[in-house]
C-alpha cells in the first residue's frame, strides 16, 4: 500500500512540477525582444497650436456619427467571449442610435454581417496575462505574436512596432485595466495614434496625461469593450461622436487620424429598464461648438454642465468653470497642451481631443514618429538570457520526467 501511495504521489507531484516548467518555458520562449534606447521625453513645443476640430467650422448635425470601435461578438469555434453574433450585436447598438459599430474580436478579423461597404478590418491583439491589448486598424491579417508576460517597456514597444508596420494605425486599449501600466512606461511608448479613455472607474485619464506630457501625442476614444449586449450596464455606456461624412472605413480613418471627434461616458440610464435607456440615449448632451481662436481654447455645450475642466501638462488642472454650458481657456506660452473634460448632473462625461503646440510647417499634427533605437549589446545579452532560461527549463523537465524519483 505504501508503495502505491508513493508512486501515486510521485506521479501527481511530477505532473504539477512539469506543468509549471511548461508554463515557465512558454513565458521565457515568448519573451524575446529588442532592448531599446527610448527617445527622451520632450513636451510639445512650436510656434503653432494644433486644433483637432479645425474641420468643424460650419459643421452640421447630420455629419456627426455615434460610434463604438471595441466590440466583441460570437465567432466560429469553441472559444467565445460573447454569445451574440455580429448581426445581433449590431442590431443592439442601432437601437441606441449608433451609426458606426466595428467588430474587434481577439486575434480575429470579423466580416461585417450585412454590408461589405461598412467592413472595417480591426481586431484586438493580445493573449498575454497582463491584458496588454491593442486595437489594430486597417490590417490584412492577424499578427499572433505576443509576450505572455510583457513586463518590460521594450517588449511593449516591440509589439507596437510589429503591429504598426502592418496596419494603418493602433489604439492602446484599456490602460487602467492593463497590469503593469505605469508612468515609466507611458512616457516611453510610442507608435500608437489613439489612446482608449475611461477604461475603468476613473474619469481622470491620468495615464493619457503621462504620455501627452512626454510629447507622445494621441487622440482619445472611449469604447464599451462590449462582451454582453444583453446587459444594460455593459452596452452604450461609452461612445464617440465623429464628424464624419459616412460610416465607410476610408472616411472613418481620415476622421480618427485628424481628431474631429469627442468621446463620452454615458450612464446606465434606467438601471435595467431598457425603455428608459433607449429614450435617454436619444437625448444626450453634446458639443455645440469647440475649437481654437488664436490661443484660446473654447467649448460650448448643449446643456449646462456641473463643471468644465481644462487639463494640461503633468495632469495639472489649468482652469475650471462650474454650472455653465460654455467655457474657454487662454493657452499660456508655457502650456504644451490642453484638453477639455465636461461633467454633467446625470453622470455623462465628455472628453475632447488635445490642443497641442507644434510646428505646422513640419507636420500636420503634433504626433511624432517613433525615434527609439535598438541597444545592440543589451539586446544580445537579454535574448541570450532568455535562451538560457529556456534551455534550463528543458533540462529540468527532462530530469524530472526521466531521472528524478521524488519519493
Amino acid at each position: 500500500m505504501n508503495v502505491f501511495f508513493r508512486k501515486t504521489a510521485n506521479i501527481l507531484l511530477k505532473t504539477v512540477i512539469g506543468l509549471v516548467l511548461i508554463a515557465l518555458f512558454a513565458i521565457f520562449a515568448t519573451s524575446i525582444s529588442p532592448v531599446y534606447n527610448f527617445e527622451e521625453a520632450k513636451p510639445f513645443s512650436g510656434p503653432d497650436i494644433f486644433n483637432p476640430y479645425a474641420a468643424l467650422k460650419g459643421a452640421d448635425s447630420v455629419s456627426w456619427k455615434r460610434a463604438n470601435f471595441h466590440t466583441h461578438t460570437r465567432v466560429k469555434g469553441i472559444f467565445n467571449e460573447c454569445e451574440y453574433w455580429p448581426k445581433e450585436t449590431d442590431e443592439a447598438y442601432r437601437k441606441f442610435g449608433y451609426d458606426i459599430v466595428t467588430f474587434s474580436n481577439h486575434n480575429e478579423l470579423t466580416t461585417h454581417p450585412y454590408d461589405t461597404a461598412l467592413q472595417v478590418n480591426v481586431y484586438e491583439h493580445g493573449i498575454n496575462l497582463f491584458k496588454y491589448h491593442k486595437l489594430v486598424f486597417g490590417c490584412r491579417e492577424v499578427n499572433r505574436f505576443d509576450h505572455l508576460l510583457p513586463v518590460l517597456a521594450s517588449q511593449k514597444q516591440f509589439q507596437l512596432d510589429l503591429l504598426g508596420a502592418e496596419s494603418d494605425f493602433i489604439q492602446m486599449n484599456h490602460p487602467l485595466r492593463t497590469i503593469g501600466t505605469c508612468k515609466a512606461h507611458m512616457i516611453r511608448l510610442s507608435g500608437y495614434k489613439i489612446m482608449e479613455l475611461d477604461s475603468g472607474k476613473s474619469t481622470e485619464n491620468e495615464y493619457w496625461d503621462w504620455a501627452l506630457s512626454a510629447g507622445r501625442y494621441s487622440f482619445g476614444l472611449a469604447n464599451d469593450d462590449l462582451h454582453y449586449p444583453d446587459r444594460t450596464k455593459k452596452i452604450a455606456v461609452r461612445c464617440n461622436f465623429l464628424y464624419c461624412p459616412s460610416a465607410k472605413y476610408e472616411d472613418i480613418k481620415k476622421t480618427l487620424l485628424s481628431g474631429g471627434y469627442y468621446s463620452m461616458r454615458v450612464p446606465d440610464y434606467g438601471h435595467g429598464d431598457w425603455q428608459v435607456k433607449y429614450a435617454k440615449n436619444k437625448n444626450l448632451p453634446y458639443i455645440r461648438n469647440i475649437g481654437l481662436d488664436s490661443a484660446t481654447v473654447f467649448i460650448a455645450l448643449s446643456r449646462t454642465a456641473d463643471s468644465i475642466k481644462f487639463t494640461g501638462q503633468d495632469h495639472t488642472t489649468l482652469a475650471v468653470a462650474r454650472h455653465t454650458d460654455r467655457a474657454h481657456y487662454d493657452m499660456k506660452p508655457q502650456d504644451p497642451y490642453v484638453r477639455v473634460t465636461a461633467w454633467f448632473p446625470e453622470g455623462e462625461v465628455i472628453y475632447s481631443n488635445p490642443f497641442a503646440r507644434y510646428d505646422a510647417s513640419v507636420s500636420e499634427t503634433p504626433y511624432r514618429q517613433p525615434a527609439h533605437t535598438v541597444n545592440i549589446p543589451l539586446t544580445v545579452l537579454f535574448n541570450l538570457l532568455v535562451l538560457a532560461f529556456c534551455g534550463g527549463t528543458v533540462v529540468l523537465f527532462h530530469k524530472l520526467i526521466f531521472k528524478w524519483q521524488i519519493f
